[in-house]
């Protein structure tokens, strides 16, 4: 079930079924760390399951790349420390104070506050509502933090972007690897899908300026880093 990209990282794909985004696996000297929550407990099982596979150890900790409810349901299924920036906690904060009935939750859809593009599929992945559970996390940053792996690093930085405010990257230099979250994706909470030319703009200067080869997306498979410059480049040139 988890996929190699090289002997310290791992990955189990995305599965739009259910609307489950990419969760990642750094294998440190030290210690792991696992990249995302997933969206429910059974994602994290399955994550897990894929680690047991491969004789991997479970994640010391857990960094989260956005508050988005498939990156982050899987919280309180977790034994790790969960790391997150401010902005994301600040939001998950929010959420941790909903109610999860069909009443709650068409209300939100009302005001707006949620999109049918969640709701659609937080319906299909809790089968039950009452299995939802918010949770806050551990460790919280500001801009950047720098987790020491033993034999490697994780830069862990707030970029924005395009997709939402509270974006984080997880760069590890050593291997040339980048875990991005939805970074680079169109917002969704604006009234409609979109790109803000600005933040897309900004957002490829950073990706240029990092030393990486593989880019590890929340909803697409691996690719290179010449592959994903070019596609966004394109896509501004068309805004």
């Amino acid at each position: 079930m988890l996929k190699e990209v090289s002997k310290n990282i791992y990955y189990l794909p995305h599965d739009e079924t259910t609307d489950r985004p990419t969760l990642g696996y750094i294998r440190g000297k030290e210690f792991s760390v696992m990249i995302d929550s997933g969206n429910s407990k059974r994602h994290v099982d399955l994550f897990y399951n894929g680690l047991k596979e491969r004789g991997l150890e479970p994640p010391k900790f857990v960094i989260i790349t956005h508050w988005h409810w498939d990156h982050t349901f899987g919280i309180a299924s977790l034994n790790s420390k969960v790391i997150a920036n401010k902005l994301t906690n600040r939001q998950l904060k929010k959420i941790e104070s909903w109610k999860w009935t069909d009443k709650d939750m068409k209300e939100r859809l009302e005001s707006g506050e949620e999109i049918e593009f969640c709701d659609k599929y937080i319906r299909l992945e809790y089968k039950d509502l009452n299995e939802i559970k918010v949770k806050t996390a551990d460790i919280i940053f500001d801009k950047s933090l720098t987790l020491d792996l033993g034999n490697l690093h994780c830069e862990i930085l707030l970029v924005g972007g395009p997709h939402s405010k509270d974006s984080t990257i997880v760069w590890i230099p050593e291997e040339k690897v980048l875990f991005s979250g939805d970074a680079d994706c169109e917002g969704c909470y604006s009234g409609e899908e979109n790109y803000n030319k600005y933040e897309l703009a900004r957002y490829l200067n950073i990706l240029r300026e990092t030393e990486f080869e593989t880019y590890i997306h929340g909803h697409c498979e691996p690719m290179s880093k010449t592959k994903l410059i070019n596609e966004l480049e394109e896509e501004l040139k068309s805004l």
